[in-house]
């Protein structure tokens, strides 16, 4: 999905470069109560610009908060 979202705007919108990240929980996990409830499985994916260390890490610091 990730890199679908990630093409998709790539494709549209021929930007410099493209950065998805998601972040999910299943859904299905939580409502059975399995123990580790709150696991969250994170993704990225990039393009372009992005593909440099510095631009990439300025983004990820910015999204953290």
């Amino acid at each position: 999905m990730t890199m679908q979202i990630k093409d998709c705007r790539q494709e549209t919108l021929n930007p410099l470069g493209v950065m998805v990240v998601v972040e999910a929980q299943h859904m299905c996990m939580q409502m059975r109560g399995i123990e580790k409830q709150n696991s969250i499985t994170t993704t990225s994916d990039f393009t372009g610009a992005f593909n440099q260390a510095k631009t990439r890490e300025e983004f990820m610091n910015l999204i953290r908060g």
